[in-house]
């Protein structure tokens, strides 16, 4: 390249910036095979942060026998300090609060599902059961003054019911929120969003009283929809949106599910758009690159393979 790309054509109709939400270090890594050192973990963790993101998901505090990937969660947090960047972990339960708590966590997130099946499978409990186990969970973090995300898991489609209707999705989406959540996170487990369903999703959303400023958006990109229906959700007023590193990531509980959105990608896309996200495209190519020499094979990233002349 001889000069810098892509080159910035702003959109007015787009949002002058964007939050992005990194979930590498846990919904990304809690997919690998290979179980990752807990000081490699930390490095991950320090070199995203270095590359400009605020927001790197840095564990979950659920059972190690669930995820094995992250029982380490302990040990890995008082590694983080100095580290400039919120760091959330995700909470299953009131137990998993306790423990993040302890280690001076402040920010959490719980993690829900649209879709009866989803939740028997990923939680053991009806949507209404884990909505009722949440509960305590969010009041006792809002106590602490601790910051709260809701993580909404098939949004879009679910591998066993199929199509989600949108009103479900809307009526699950209130109850998290109503609960005490700051900000709800809309997930596309599978991947089968397209972007007429996301603005369909979103303006039913406005329609009950959920404004886009509470909304986040994670859209995994099994079918090559991620950064149309991110486009999508920004056209709508969304400014907060979720990405991982390098690509990596899935979902455990939802086979078919490739890869999260890579943050690179992310990252190239709204830089064309003359979005600020305070992000250093180099810094983070060099972060997924280093990681991905950890886990012993290329990153999926086409932005990440591009500028660092990777193959496939």
């Amino acid at each position: 390249m001889t000069g810098p790309l892509p080159m910035a054509v702003p959109d007015p109709s787009l949002p002058d910036r964007v939050r992005i939400h990194e979930v590498g270090p846990r919904d990304g890594l809690q997919n690998e095979k290979t179980v990752v050192p807990v000081e490699v973990k930390a490095e991950f963790i320090r070199r995203l942060a270095d590359a400009g993101l605020s927001t790197v998901e840095a564990t979950s505090f659920v059972r190690p026998e669930w995820v094995p990937q992250l029982a380490d969660a302990e040990q890995l947090l008082p590694l983080l300090d100095g580290v400039g960047a919120r760091l959330p972990v995700l909470v299953p339960n009131r137990r998993g609060l306790d423990r993040a708590l302890a280690l001076g966590a402040r920010d959490i997130a719980v993690f829900g599902s649209v879709t009866e099946s989803f939740a028997k499978a990923n939680l053991n409990r009806t949507v209404d059961e884990s909505l009722e186990m949440f509960a305590p969970v969010v009041a006792t973090a809002r106590e602490a003054g601790v910051r709260v995300r809701g993580y909404l898991s098939m949004c879009f489609g679910d591998p066993w019911e199929g199509p989600v209707p949108i009103e479900r999705t809307v009526r699950v989406s209130r109850r998290l929120l109503d609960l005490g959540c700051d900000e709800l996170s809309l997930g596309d487990t599978i991947g089968v969003a397209t972007p007429g369903h996301v603005t369909a999703l979103l303006s039913a959303l406005d329609e009950a009283g959920v404004p886009a400023g509470r909304l986040a958006v994670h859209f995994h990109d099994t079918y090559g929809q991620a950064l149309a229906n991110t486009l999508a959700a920004l056209r709508h007023g969304v400014s907060t949106v979720d990405a991982s590193a390098g690509g990596l990531g899935g979902c455990p509980y939802a086979k078919s599910a490739t890869g999260n959105l890579a943050t690179e990608d992310l990252v190239w896309m709204l830089d064309g758009l003359g979005i600020t996200t305070g992000v250093d495209l180099g810094r983070l190519t060099a972060t997924s690159v280093w990681m991905a020499g950890h886990l012993g094979r290329p990153s999926p990233s086409r932005t990440v393979r591009a500028l660092s002349h990777q193959e496939p």
